[in-house]
C-alpha cells in the first residue's frame, strides 16, 4: 500500500474514554473502542428516545449528537472529524461492544455519531434520514444491494443524486447463517491503475446516472467520475446506475470497474454485529462479497450517508 510513512499512526493512542488504534484487517483504517462506561451512560440517557421520535422531530439528532459529545469529551469528536478528512486513512470502525443488540441503541449510536460529523442526506430508498435493509436468501429488487449471491460491486454513494456525499456510515444490525458477505473496500491511492484512469481524457467527461424505481429518485444527474479536493483526485461512481453516452465512455468505465475489483489492495473486512464502518466517499469505494448460498440466511444493515460540517 501506498501509505505515507506515519499512514495512519498518527491518531493512535489511549485517551481518557476512548481508544485509537490501527485496524487489524486493514492499515489505513483505524478501530475505536470507546470505555464501556460511555457507552453505557450514552444508552442510559436516552433510553426513553426512539427511532421514530428521531425521524419526526429533527433536532433530536443533534441532541442525541450533543449527548454523546457530554459523555465521550470533545477530543473523541476531534479525532473522529480528523480521521475521515485525512487522506491517509478516512475511516474507521466502531462499536457497541456488546453493551447493547437493541435495534433501537443502534439507530441512536449511529445517529448521535453522524451528527458529530455533519449532517445527514434524506434517504429516498426509505423516507426518512436512514435506511434498514436486508439481505437474504432470495430477493427481487432492481439492484445488487439486497442481492446477496453475487458480487456488489465497488462503488461510491451518492452518485444519482444532487446533493454533497462526503461520508459513509455502515452498521450492522443482525446476521444469522452468514458465510461470506464481507464488505469490500478500496482506497482510491492503493489502486495500482488510479493514475491510468484519473488522468484518462474520458475521467472528467459528464456521465449520466439515472437510479432504479425502489431508490425514489426521479432526477437525473450528470458525474464526472473523477475530480480534484484539496489538490487530490476523488471519485464518483457505480456501475449499475451510469448511464455513458458512447463506447467510448462505456468502454472506459468497464475497464475501470475491472480494475479495481481485480486490485490487490482491494480488502475484504469483515463486521460483526453492532459494530460501524464510517468512510470518507470521496476517496473510499466500497461493495461485498457474495455469499455462500443459504436458504436461512439474514442479515440487516443500516445506511446513513451525508455531508460535513463547515465548522
Amino acid at each position: 500500500m501506498n501509505v505515507t510513512q506515519e499512514g495512519t499512526k498518527s491518531f493512535i493512542g489511549k485517551y481518557d474514554k476512548f481508544e485509537v488504534k490501527e485496524h487489524r484487517h486493514h492499515q489505513r483504517l483505524y478501530s475505536i473502542e470507546m470505555n464501556n462506561e460511555v457507552i453505557g451512560a450514552f444508552l442510559e440517557e436516552n433510553q426513553d428516545v426512539n427511532a421514530q421520535q428521531l425521524e419526526y422531530v429533527p433536532y433530536m439528532r443533534l441532541v442525541l449528537a450533543e449527548r454523546l459529545q457530554n459523555v465521550a469529551g470533545k477530543t473523541f469528536v476531534e479525532k473522529i472529524r480528523a480521521i475521515l478528512h485525512d487522506r491517509t486513512s478516512g475511516g474507521f470502525t466502531i462499536g457497541m461492544q456488546n453493551q447493547t443488540t437493541s435495534d433501537q441503541d443502534y439507530v441512536k449510536f449511529s445517529t448521535a455519531l453522524t451528527h458529530l460529523v455533519g449532517g445527514v442526506n434524506f434517504d429516498a430508498m426509505s423516507n426518512t434520514y436512514y435506511a434498514r435493509f436486508t439481505v437474504k436468501d432470495t430477493d427481487s429488487s432492481d439492484s445488487y444491494l439486497r442481492q446477496a449471491y453475487r458480487l456488489f460491486t465497488l462503488h461510491t454513494d451518492g452518485t444519482f443524486v444532487d446533493e454533497p456525499t462526503d461520508w459513509l456510515l455502515m452498521m450492522k444490525f443482525a446476521e444469522e447463517n452468514a458465510v461470506g458477505g464481507e464488505s469490500r473496500l478500496l482506497h482510491l491511492d492503493d489502486w495500482e491503475d488510479l493514475e491510468k484512469f484519473a488522468n484518462h481524457p474520458l475521467a472528467t467527461c459528464r456521465i449520466e446516472y439515472r437510479a432504479p424505481s425502489s431508490k425514489n429518485v426521479s432526477q437525473n444527474v450528470y458525474n464526472q467520475t473523477f475530480y480534484e479536493q484539496n489538490g487530490e483526485p476523488c471519485i464518483c461512481f457505480i456501475d449499475q446506475f451510469a448511464y455513458p453516452a458512447t463506447l467510448e465512455q462505456a468502454a472506459y468505465l468497464k475497464d475501470l470497474s475491472d480494475s479495481m475489483e481485480n486490485s490487490s489492495a482491494t480488502i475484504a473486512l469483515p463486521l460483526p454485529v453492532g459494530d460501524v464502518v464510517m468512510i470518507n466517499n470521496r476517496f473510499w469505494l466500497h461493495g461485498r462479497a457474495p455469499f455462500k448460498k443459504n436458504s436461512n440466511l439474514h442479515r440487516e444493515l443500516l445506511r446513513q450517508r451525508g455531508y460535513f460540517a463547515k465548522v
